[in-house]
């Protein structure tokens, strides 16, 4: 029996990015759609300041909705349940990492 490695340990006030994955039919890959590999990815970029957490529609329906973003895929950064920044797709490049990574450092 294995046991599974622990999560990692992320401080109190971690902002989180919320990354919103449309209802997409069964084996059907829309383009633009994020692999778990580029969300892992981007957590690595990110450190310990931000928690990626992946929601699909599939799901999660009322939360993706409750957003109200006008197209999926879009990431959302909260802390305690307030919006610091939203985007359309993942923050791939340097300008959108860094302006993810100062806003999660506001509040």
């Amino acid at each position: 029996m294995s046991l599974s490695s622990p999560l990692p340990v992320l401080p109190f006030d971690a902002a989180v990015l919320l990354v919103l994955l449309p209802l997409v039919p069964a084996g059907e890959v829309p383009p633009g759609t994020q692999s778990n590999a580029s969300i892992r990815a981007l957590q690595g970029r990110l450190g310990p300041a931000i928690r990626v957490l992946k929601i699909d529609e599939a799901s999660h329906p009322a939360v993706v909705q409750s957003f109200g973003t006008p197209q999926l895929p879009a990431c959302v950064l909260v802390r305690h349940g307030v919006e610091l920044w939203r985007q359309h797709g993942l923050p791939e490049d340097e300008v959108s990492l860094s302006n993810l990574l100062q806003a999660a450092q506001t509040q």
